[in-house]
Order: C-alpha cells, then sequence, then structure tokens
C-alpha cells in the first residue's frame, strides 16, 4: 500500500489504472470506514482512501482545530482492509489558494434538517468532494448511509454534473448495543457513551409510529424531541421524510408503505450526534 500526499504522484501512481474506487474520509477511521473500504475492494480494481480534514465543512465554532488527526493509525488499519494507495494531502496541496469556486447544492435539498443547523456545510463537502473525484478520476465512490442527506446531496451532484463517477452507497455499522459508529463517538464520556444508543432507539420508536399514520407527524416528531430532552439530550431535529428526496410524507404515503427514512441530530453534553433509520 503506498501513501501518497501530492496530486502528481497520485496521478502518476494511478496512470494507465481502470476501475478505481476512493473512498472519501476525514480519517480518524473506525470500522464503519473499514468496511467502506472492504466494499470498495470487492468491485475490483486500485482502492484510493482518502484522509482529508476538510475546513469548508465545518462551521467557526466547530472542531476542525481538534478533530483528530490520526494518519499512522488509519493507514495500518487501511493497509489491512484491502486499500492500495490512501491520499492524504495538506491543505496547501488540496487548496493552494483560497477555493474560489465552490459548488453549492440546491436549497430544496441542502438546507433542510443538517444544512438547517449548519449552514454552508453541503457546499463544503460537495465542493472537497467534486475535487477529490477530479484528482483521482475514479470509476466509483463508496459513502456510508450512516450521513443519509450528505448521500442524497452527493448522489444528486453525481447525476445533474454527468460525473463519471459512480456513487455506491454503504451500509450504516453500529456497535453491539445500536450505537451508529462515529469518529466523533470518541468525544463522548463513559456515562454518555451508554446513553448513547437512546438516539437509535428514538429513531425506531418514532418509524414504528410513523408508519401507522393515525398521528400527524409534526406531533411524532415533536414528542420523539421531547422525550430525547427528558433524557438530558439537546435535539436539532427528528424527523420522518421520504427517502427519495428528503421531504415530509404525506399521510397517505405513510399509510401506503411508501419508503421513508426517519433522521436525528442531537447533541449528548458536548458531542453531536447524527443517524437515521430506513423504514
Amino acid at each position: 500500500m503506498q501513501i501518497i500526499h501530492t496530486i502528481a504522484e497520485l496521478r502518476a501512481a494511478l496512470a494507465g489504472q481502470h476501475g478505481t474506487t476512493c473512498v472519501p474520509t476525514m480519517g480518524n477511521l473506525h470500522e464503519g470506514h473499514l468496511a467502506l473500504v472492504r466494499q470498495a475492494a470487492a468491485l475490483g480494481g486500485p482502492v484510493v482512501a482518502t484522509i482529508f480534514v476538510n475546513r469548508l465543512q465545518f462551521l467557526p465554532h466547530e472542531d476542525f482545530d481538534r478533530y483528530p488527526r490520526t494518519l499512522a493509525r488509519d493507514a495500518e488499519l487501511l493497509r489491512g482492509a484491502g486499500c492500495d494507495i490512501v491520499f492524504a494531502p495538506d491543505e496547501a496541496e488540496l487548496y493552494p489558494e483560497p477555493q474560489a469556486y465552490k459548488v453549492a447544492p440546491p436549497a430544496a435539498l441542502a438546507d433542510i434538517l443538517e444544512g438547517e443547523f449548519r449552514p454552508g456545510f453541503f457546499t463544503g463537502v460537495c465542493t472537497v468532494v467534486l475535487k477529490l473525484l477530479q484528482i483521482v478520476q475514479p470509476a466509483q465512490a463508496v459513502f456510508g448511509r450512516k450521513d443519509y442527506q450528505q448521500l442524497k446531496v452527493l448522489e444528486g451532484m453525481a447525476r445533474q454534473l454527468a460525473l463519471p463517477t459512480r456513487v455506491v452507497a454503504g451500509d450504516t455499522v453500529r456497535a453491539a448495543d445500536g450505537l451508529a459508529l462515529s469518529s466523533r463517538n470518541g468525544y463522548l464520556g463513559e456515562a454518555e457513551r451508554a446513553e448513547a444508543p437512546a438516539l437509535a432507539h428514538a429513531l425506531a420508536t418514532l418509524a414504528a409510529a410513523a408508519r401507522d399514520g393515525s398521528q400527524p407527524l409534526p406531533a411524532l416528531e415533536a414528542e420523539a424531541c421531547a422525550a430525547l430532552r427528558a433524557r438530558g439530550w439537546a435535539p436539532d431535529y427528528l424527523s420522518v421524510r421520504r427517502r427519495s428526496d428528503l421531504l415530509p410524507p404525506g399521510d397517505d404515503e405513510r399509510r401506503a408503505g411508501a419508503p421513508l427514512v426517519a433522521l436525528a441530530a442531537a447533541r449528548l453534553g458536548a458531542t453531536r450526534l447524527i443517524d437515521n433509520l430506513e423504514f
């Protein structure tokens, strides 16, 4: 496995290769990332995992400076998961001048849910992902369903910009107690870690009530938020949406079994966790 830090070196290493799969990450890897890499390896062709903490997707008050940079550990994990190349550029390599050209996804998809609470987040995500895909030129790129809205935004970007890269979804990986694996789980204290699976349970409860169709969705969502607040959480949202466009479903759609997803973001102490459940 090669560890490469410059665009020129990466392009030289990939010259003449076909069927490359890219797995973009911000490092501080866990089993969820490694599952995506193993999924990429099963597709055949070289696997390039990118590690870059992207300043453009952090708000000024967020954890950019303290986000863990663990390249040596990450590289060993990637080696064991079947990765061929780790592309780990620094900021000067990826953004040699201020990134004035940016990709702005449609507000209807990007300014709701996560976008409401993290304005500009998806512009930062789309910009760095498009740039990485332009550099790697992969046949496909693998992203996790755990970041569900991000996946939908990137699928739309690839489709509308006619990218030659196919977006492939990987399943959420969970701990034995149901907590979705996340790099930010490491911020949780012992008591917080024991409480953290309550977010997944809240989503399951909301999904079951929403599918019943007998109560208005806003009331169910407010009830779900209130239940988490009573446990000491600070929820940003718990919401049921259509999988296709992340818009609220109608009552008839709920009762008819339309493909839906429940999404949540909530703070537990100082740590903000997100999760989702398709149903």
